[in-house]
């Protein structure tokens, strides 16, 4: 009955007592418990006992002021939870025991979520592909045998088979959309500090790169966990509000079809794709230029050189100050990508950084140009389709060898580099029947908007309805 329910469905049967939290959460157990151990998604579980004597107390209790109550999440395993340990997917940190939460954790318990454990994520969160040396790969959950991408491929193949109604995840380089793009369902990636992290010891002369970010089968699951874990923190100081909700991002007819997107496809024949997802998302376009969308295929004045050097300048710094961070005795012990990350970043001086900051800075002069013109962009939300799950990471594409580890996922640094919020759209399967998805971009802080947009356009194409065949 669950399965086929909405999360507002499944929060009014909890309010009305049609349903009890308990029946809830065993749904969720049963379903880990037959699939998980396939999708290896979720990694470090709280006793099943435990979870279910939680359940029955939140019953007793009927705190029906808490719009998560009794929702079961997992959270990513590079974040912090008080009780579950946080590993990183990294054998020297197995045993890492968090003295506190992160702070949208804060807020998911006190919203009443209760949490049942940790999603698989890349090993020190680096790589793009959801495979770690403690718990291995995730799979993905069109086919067991291929990547589901990452580096939050627990919570996107989780949230997708239905282990879990929604889940959180981080984002960098794509890690919210392209899970989401491999799963069939939506990945959210925000405009950096709407949902707030502690950024203590954290260099703010330096962009944000990183952003919790989140996944759902559709938009309107996915807002009932936004709006409660969004809004500005004392801790974080690049926090901020909205004025307005995620689940009343309700427009019109007329209003969507005034929205007008740019197509990026390419970026000008810079970006190596299989031509396959490149086509998937041109069909897509067309059809929502069926339903009145305006569309028009760009040749963007963007400097594509400026944008890759500015972020691995950039991302190899940041990864090189957490790895230090972390007080990682052994470099070596790391993976081959965050040695890559860690090497690269220690010889950055700060002239280097200055003339990162001033490309990027040329970089959001171009796309502010090209924003006077469209309420969105597109991009594919992968540069290939799912590969084999047991590989670290692709090396090549369309026969082009690629000359980092991480030229694959090189569509994701146009979002991510310039702050810009950004929702994977589900879009269609390739003639093996893997799934793929397109980034719609919106401007910065334009969040709410970007959401106007994907909650109409699951309206008009129903991709939630489409679940894997492992249900």
């Amino acid at each position: 009955m669950l399965n086929n329910q909405s999360i507002k469905e499944i929060q009014k049967s909890i309010y009305s007592r049609q349903i009890s939290i308990k029946e809830v959460v065993e749904y969720y157990l049963d379903r880990i418990e037959k699939l998980n151990p396939n999708l290896n998604a979720i990694v470090l579980q709280k006793d099943r006992k435990l979870i279910i004597k939680e359940a029955i107390e939140k019953d007793k209790a009927r705190e029906v002021d808490k719009p998560l109550n009794g929702l079961p999440i997992a959270v990513k395993d590079l974040t912090d939870v008080v009780g579950f340990k946080t590993t990183y997917g990294y054998p020297g940190s197995k045993d890492n025991e968090p003295k506190k939460n992160s702070l949208f954790v804060n807020r998911l318990i006190n919203k009443g979520a209760i949490i049942i454990g940790k999603t698989n994520t890349a090993e020190l969160g680096v790589g793009g592909h959801t495979i770690n040396r403690l718990f291995g790969p995730t799979s993905n959950v069109y086919d067991l045998s291929k990547s589901a991408a990452g580096s939050s491929g627990g919570a996107s193949s989780a949230v997708a088979a239905g282990l879990l109604p929604f889940a959180d995840g981080t984002d960098q380089m794509g890690s919210c959309r392209g899970p989401a793009a491999y799963a069939n369902i939506y990945g959210f990636r925000p405009t950096p500090g709407l949902i707030s992290a502690d950024r203590s010891g954290q260099n703010l002369d330096l962009p944000i790169l990183t952003t919790p970010g989140c996944f759902a089968r559709n938009p309107n699951d996915m807002s009932i966990l936004l709006d409660e874990i969004v809004g500005s923190d004392s801790l974080d100081k690049i926090s901020f509000d909205l004025n307005g909700s995620f689940k009343n991002q309700i427009i019109s007819d007329k209003e969507f079809s005034a929205f007008k997107i740019g197509w990026l496809s390419n970026m000008n024949g810079e970006y190596n794709i299989e031509k396959e997802i490149l086509d998937i998302c041109e069909i897509k376009l067309r059809k929502l230029e069926k339903i009145n969308i305006k569309v028009e295929e760009l040749k963007p004045k963007i400097n594509n050189d400026y944008l890759w050097k500015s972020w691995t300048t950039l991302r190899a710094k940041s990864i090189y100050e957490d790895t230090l961070a972390m007080n990682i005795s052994d470099i070596n012990s790391m993976t081959y990508q965050a040695i890559w990350e860690f090497n690269k970043g220690k010889e950055i001086k700060s002239k280097d950084l200055v003339l990162a900051l001033d490309q990027r800075q040329q970089c959001i002069n171009q796309i502010n140009l090209i924003f006077k013109n469209f309420d969105f962009l597109a991009l594919p939300s992968a540069q290939v389709f799912p590969f084999d799950k047991n590989l670290q990471f692709p090396k090549e594409i369309n026969n082009i060898k690629l000359d980092t580890y991480h030229r694959w996922l090189e569509i994701f640094i146009l979002s991510s580099l310039l702050e810009l919020p950004t929702i994977t759209i589900p879009v269609g399967f390739n003639k093996d029947g893997m799934p793929m998805g397109m980034q719609i971009i919106g401007r910065n802080k334009d969040d709410l908007k970007l959401f106007s947009f994907a909650i109409k356009y699951e309206e008009a194409f129903n991709y939630s309805k489409n679940k894997p065949r492992i249900n």
